[in-house]
């Protein structure tokens, strides 16, 4: 049984408050507060909801949204994996159609991919361009289709908070599961803040990929390129690309050949756990604590092997020009 979504959000809310301390206290019980905030989902909804996709590929299920009448459709790279893919997917009156993949930022989860011409306008929504907009305690909607399309069930709604920005992401309090990967996260304006890209289900936080990465990368993505954001700083150049392992460590996902990384012996699927003795748990972190160096500097990382820890110092190298 559904339960109304005033009742939903008011149970939700005060359970997320009471777990991670998220709500003012004022704010726990206030209906009006919360009928508010139902007001404005159920006025965004069925303007949104249209855009919303599922994507289906042969590892499995994800979720993707439209932002361009031409049929532009943004999701997480790890859903397409590689540009010039052919992608099936199930619009939201249970249609389908096929995208081709575009390009992906690897190391912010970032992908764009292209809905073929179909000789009208696709159904889309605004995405904002004002990423600093998007702060911890702002109310925010998350659309995706968990477990995979479902006409019957339609698009699953989850609201919550933003708990947490980092320079390319968005931390929320929605209660995500697999299938979401590659979904919108919405401002109460009905703009795309988020793509979801990191899910823990037994987890009271799901990581969002902002719009910055987008924006940022949005032409060199557009030309079907492959980006990877390496740990470098004011001419310093570490040679490494990063992710989230499953147990939600840092992981080295690529070592670039010739690089100091390299040559130090830093190896794929090393666990990253401190940069000059301060630890190490995110990429961003990383990667902020590589740009305050320059080349020539020394740092030496912590990593962990199969279990064993081992320290390496690694001298930074001038940053390669492009195309180097």
């Amino acid at each position: 049984m559904l339960l109304p979504l005033h009742r939903f959000l008011l149970i939700t809310s005060t359970l997320l408050g009471a777990l991670i301390g998220v709500l003012p206290a004022q704010e726990k019980n206030d209906l009006a507060s919360l009928l508010r905030i139902q007001s404005e989902v159920q006025k965004r909804l069925p303007q949104v909801r249209p855009a919303l996709v599922a994507i289906q590929t042969g590892g499995g299920t994800a979720s993707g949204v439209i932002i361009s009448s031409s049929g532009l459709l943004l999701t997480a790279a790890h859903v397409v994996d590689k540009p010039g893919r052919d992608i099936r997917v199930v619009l939201n009156d249970g249609s389908v159609t096929t995208a081709k993949s575009l390009g992906l930022d690897e190391a912010t989860d970032a992908a764009l991919a292209q809905l073929k011409d179909r000789g009208k306008p696709w159904p889309s929504v605004n995405l904002s361009r004002e990423v600093i907009k998007a702060q911890p305690g702002e109310w925010c909607f998350a659309l995706g289709h968990p477990g995979g399309f479902d006409k019957a069930r339609g698009a699953v709604l989850r609201v919550g908070k933003i708990v947490k920005q980092t320079a390319n992401s968005l931390h929320t309090d929605c209660v995500l599961m697999g299938g979401d990967s590659g979904g919108p996260l919405f401002n109460l304006s009905g703009e795309v803040i988020g793509i979801h890209s990191q899910i823990w289900e037994n987890r009271d936080q799901n990581v969002h990929v902002s719009m910055a990465p987008f924006l940022r990368s949005w032409d060199a993505m557009q030309a079907s390129q492959v980006i990877k954001t390496w740990g470098v700083g004011a001419g310093g150049y570490l040679g490494v690309a990063t992710r989230m392992s499953d147990e939600v460590e840092l992981e080295v996902a690529d070592v670039i050949d010739g690089s100091p990384a390299q040559k130090a012996g830093v190896r794929v699927g090393d666990v990253i756990l401190s940069v000059n003795s301060d630890a190490m748990t995110d990429q961003q972190q990383f990667t902020s604590a590589i740009k305050t160096k320059a080349a020539g500097d020394l740092v030496t990382l912590r990593l962990r092997t199969d279990g064993k820890e081992r320290k390496v110092p690694v001298t930074l190298a001038k940053r390669p020009a492009e195309g180097e």
